[in-house]
């Protein structure tokens, strides 16, 4: 069993409103021959919990607007480090940055096959990667320009 073109759809459409609120690392697989209760599930992430709860809005209206889908659950609002929005049909996770490494999602279901998303979606991968790394320049370039101040 592979997925439904509707659940397809609603992946695609979701995986580009993710890219267009500039999650990081979107990827989808297709858990239709391992899982009864879904056919495909959205990975996103964010450096921080606005931009979470951003990604995850924007994914449900555009659903909505576009193809008349609504969330029959909604989890993980009130702190925004991990949101799972259920369609049913997909699920869709957007997780805070740190909380993506540290569940690590995509070994779970890296026998699953991926599924093909929008070009915009597609460059995504690797932004958490490179942003960690301009964090961190930027955190020792003040730690050395403090550090010059004390001389």
């Amino acid at each position: 069993m592979t997925a439904t073109d509707r659940s397809i759809e609603l992946i695609q459409t979701a995986a580009q409103a993710a890219a267009d609120k500039l999650a990081h690392d979107i990827i989808a697989y297709d858990v239709s021959d391992v899982l009864s209760i879904t056919d495909a599930f959205l990975l996103a992430s964010a450096p921080n919990d606005r931009q979470v709860k951003s990604i995850v809005d924007e994914i449900e209206e555009r659903l909505n607007k576009e193809l008349g889908a609504k969330p029959v659950r909604r989890e993980g609002d009130r702190d925004a480090r991990w949101i799972l929005l259920d369609y049913v049909d997909i699920g869709v996770h957007v997780q805070h940055s740190e909380e993506r490494v540290f569940y690590a999602l995509e070994r779970l279901w890296k026998d699953c096959p991926e599924l093909d998303l929008p070009a915009d979606a597609k460059a995504t991968r690797g932004k958490a990667q490179e942003h960690a790394k301009l964090q961190a320049a930027e955190a020792e370039e003040d730690d050395t320009a403090g550090f010059g101040e004390l001389r």
